[in-house]
């Protein structure tokens, strides 16, 4: 397509802080294309009213309009959004592409839908008055990647009032809310949001309203395919709005670049778009790039928050064998636990203290930190400079924070930043003092043994630590406060670190960001299925476990790893997992 000099100057005004504090992420004309095409296949006859509540430049609306004129469709085109240089690019697009009946209004679409039952009468132009509510055939949509927090107090707490909000959402949580409002009774959604809602915990809410109010017809994950410059893994939901009885059969696609290592064959193809186009199913190139497709009938119960299954048959009996098999899950022994949170982590953590020489803190409240960057699955890898100044100590089981007089080098240090830990107005705000860590835990849990995992991670790190050392934040750990609860964690880190729940883990949660990194929410890990603790497969796998953990032979490692993973399938009934697909 060739931009006009205003659409280039208009473009060149969009930076980076605009996308990153609007959430204003353009759709690709192609990907805009592809959204069309899904949502023409489910148009009913007669005059279609269009609608897009966050149009932008117009993009989304512009390729639904030209496929509704294909189809020799009668249609009307609304578009709202708060910005009038978008508007003004997008109605000159779509008048030069020839489209006609095109309403676009300068207003924020959450402010204008009435959430009563009483609709809301509003000026599309001057000269045409038309309800918003149950008022649109197609909603196609785009809607802002923020949270709402980053609104501000009074805009988030107003959202939070309409739309009925607790907690953290996303923004496009209320746009879902008042899209569905705007639709007519079997009307059609295509929405491409943030995919986190698929798989979250944070996402049940999402969950529950869309199979209340829809019936799911296609639920696309785009995954870590790259197809917006924000760093955006999107999904597509495509419904009829009604009061569904029972769930009918929806299709889903997952598209993913990370082949986890596969080798084999590749399907040739132009492009993404011929990926998700494609009858197949597979491993597919395009461009020099590798992609993962899968397909096949999405799992779900209305009104309920649980995650949406999107497997295949053989990914389902798959999965269906080792829940079967499981005797209990994490969250049967343990909780867990994100690390410490200090808030400021350029005062209190370092790997670099030595070279304060006379200024440096005492050595006493310089602690050993597990973080994301020095651990590996097995204890074999032990190399730990980084260092925590953890101004806590426990009195009879009871936190408290250190006499800072009786540290005066700490005390020092802690001056020299000051302005920056006082600045933490809700520590003390919380009745705290100036130099503690936000969140700094009991201490006296940090003595015993823990696995320690990072929050995201390309492989499974689950770590033991039996030496007392603290966990960062961007990790999380699971502790065991009485002894004979130490050999569930072995057995919990051979289990989490093999392959076979890798691929479980992959497949249940679906949660892979760019480049086949993992998260590994609380949420996830505490659902890992875990054998019979007194089978003999279980005893085996702590045998093999303990020896894992003291070896620094990188061959007699590699051995164990492969006997690891045959125990662990041994317990759960199915073939080990060498290798991941």
């Amino acid at each position: 397509m060739i931009l006009s000099i205003f659409e280039i100057s208009l473009r060149k005004m969009i930076t980076k802080e605009q996308i990153k504090n609007t959430g204003a992420t353009f759709t690709p004309a192609m990907l805009a294309d592809f959204l069309s095409s899904k949502i023409s296949v489910y148009v009913n006859k007669g005059k279609q009213r269009v609608l897009d509540p966050a149009c932008g430049e117009g993009e989304l609306l512009l390729s639904i309009g030209q496929r509704l004129a294909e189809l020799k469709t009668d249609f009307e085109i609304v578009g709202y959004d708060s910005n009038s240089q978008y508007l003004e690019l997008a109605n000159e697009r779509m008048i030069s592409f020839g489209l006609k009946n095109i309403n676009l209004v300068q207003d924020d679409f959450l402010q204008s839908i009435d959430l009563t039952k009483e609709q809301l009468l509003f000026n599309f132009n001057s000269t045409v008055q038309s309800s918003i509510n149950n008022s649109f055939d197609i909603v196609i949509a785009n809607p802002p990647y923020v949270r709402t927090q980053i609104l501000g107090t009074e805009q988030a707490q107003d959202l939070a009032r309409k739309f009925s909000l607790k907690g953290r959402v996303d923004l496009y949580y209320p746009f879902l809310i008042a899209m569905t409002e705007s639709l007519k009774e079997g009307g059609i959604l295509g929405v491409i949001t943030s995919n986190r809602y698929l798989s979250t915990k944070g996402g049940e809410s999402i969950r529950k309203f869309l199979s209340e109010n829809y019936e799911i017809l296609e639920l696309i994950d785009l995954g870590d395919t790259k197809l917006f410059d924000a760093a955006v893994l999107p999904a597509i939901f495509l419904g009829r709005k009604r009061k569904p009885k029972n769930p009918s059969p929806a299709n889903f696609i997952k598209v993913y670049e990370e082949l986890n290592g596969y080798n084999g064959d590749l399907i040739p193809v132009e492009s993404i778009y011929d990926v998700l186009n494609s009858k197949q199913s597979g491993y597919f190139t395009a461009k020099g790039k590798r992609y993962k497709k899968s397909s096949g009938t999405l799992k779900y119960k209305i009104g309920s928050g649980a995650c949406w299954e999107m497997l295949s048959n053989n990914e389902s009996d798959w999965v269906s064998k080792i829940d079967s098999a499981a005797k209990n899950r994490v969250q049967d022994f343990f909780k867990v636990k994100v690390g410490i949170k200090s808030t400021a982590d350029k005062v209190f953590i370092s790997d670099k203290w030595e070279k304060l020489k006379v200024d440096k803190p005492e050595d006493e409240l310089l602690k050993d930190l597990i973080s994301q960057e020095n651990i590996e699955p097995w204890n074999a890898t032990d190399n730990f400079k980084l260092k925590v100044l953890y101004p806590h100590i426990s009195i009879d089981g009871e936190k408290k924070t250190v006499d800072i007089e009786k540290y005066p080098k700490a005390k020092k240090y802690f001056l020299q930043h000051e302005e920056k830990l006082k600045s933490r107005e809700y520590l003390i705000e919380a009745g705290r003092q100036w130099f503690e860590l936000w969140v700094p835990h009991r201490p006296d849990h940090w003595q015993y043994p823990k696995l320690v995992f990072p929050d995201i991670s390309l492989i499974p790190r689950f770590y033991f630590d039996n030496g007392g050392k603290i966990v960062n934040g961007n990790c999380y750990w699971i502790v065991a406060t009485k002894k004979e609860d130490v050999e569930k964690l072995l057995l919990i880190q051979g289990v989490a670190n093999s392959k076979l729940m890798t691929k479980y883990h992959d497949l249940v949660f679906n949660n892979k960001l760019y480049s086949g990194r993992r998260r590994y929410f609380t949420q996830y890990v505490e659902r890992y299925p875990l054998p019979d603790f007194n089978s003999l497969q279980a005893k085996e796998i702590v045998s093999t476990v303990k020896e894992l953990n003291k070896s620094t032979n990188k061959e007699q490692i590699s051995k164990l790893e492969i006997q690891l993973e045959i125990l662990v399938a041994k317990a759960f009934g199915v073939e080990p997992v060498f290798n991941l697909d």
